[in-house]
């Protein structure tokens, strides 16, 4: 709710700056910035527990701690070692902002194909749950965009995290591993996973809204 909370006021504050008739014609454009800034933002926050969490999944069963406390503090212990808390930021941003781009940019836009070429009349007259399920609909196909937006720079992040690559540069990695296996390896399995995801939490944030009388999200 947080990220979302954050598009809504960079996309209203960049609309506020352009102007009725810019925001109008530049829309897309609002919504990538938009996206982009909180998800910049959001990132600062998000990088220690990434890094925790990439630690524990990547950690021979035994080695790390797992409960997220413990694993916490044994990271702030080795940030020497593990460049905690933000040594992955880059990286992160590298994967986030791409994937939040084309998770709200899409999302958007979708919706609104479907209330100009699906469901035609006006956006008001349909029940909340005809508009929550274009909500889900086009949550998960933005989600397949973000996938294969974001995939080769999560198996980055992922692989940053194995002792084997301890002081490898994120280019030299990449190099060893290979853009096809980046951008390939665990993709199909990525696609669902992120699809659903992406689809329940735009349901999420919209049953929110409607309860709260703001409506759904795109479409106007």
């Amino acid at each position: 709710m947080f990220k979302y909370g954050l598009y809504e006021f960079f996309k209203d504050t960049y609309m506020n700056l352009a102007g009725e008739e810019a925001s109008s014609k530049y829309k897309g454009a609002i919504w990538l910035a938009g996206s982009a800034s909180a998800e910049f933002v959001a990132d600062v926050a998000l990088c220690p527990l990434e890094m925790t969490k990439v630690k524990i999944q990547t950690s021979a069963p035994g080695t790390f701690p797992v409960p997220m406390f413990t694993a916490l503090r044994e990271m702030s212990k080795l940030k020497a070692e593990t460049r905690y808390p933000f040594g992955s930021l880059v990286p992160l941003w590298s994967r986030q902002i791409p994937y939040t781009m084309a998770k709200f940019f899409f999302f958007e836009y979708i919706v609104g194909l479907f209330y100009r070429h699906v469901f035609t009349q006006p956006k008001e007259t349909y029940s909340s749950g005809t508009q929550l399920g274009v909500t889900f609909a086009s949550g998960y196909l933005a989600g397949v965009v973000c996938a294969l937006v974001s995939h080769p720079a999560d198996s980055l992040v992922s692989l940053m995290g194995k002792p084997a690559n301890r002081g490898k540069s994120f280019g030299q990695i990449a190099s060893e591993t290979g853009i096809v296996t980046l951008a390939t390896k665990g993709l199909g399995t990525r696609v669902l996973m992120i699809g659903t995801l992406t689809g329940f939490q735009w349901w999420i944030y919209d049953s929110f809204k409607t309860a709260m009388g703001m409506g759904t999200t795109g479409g106007k």
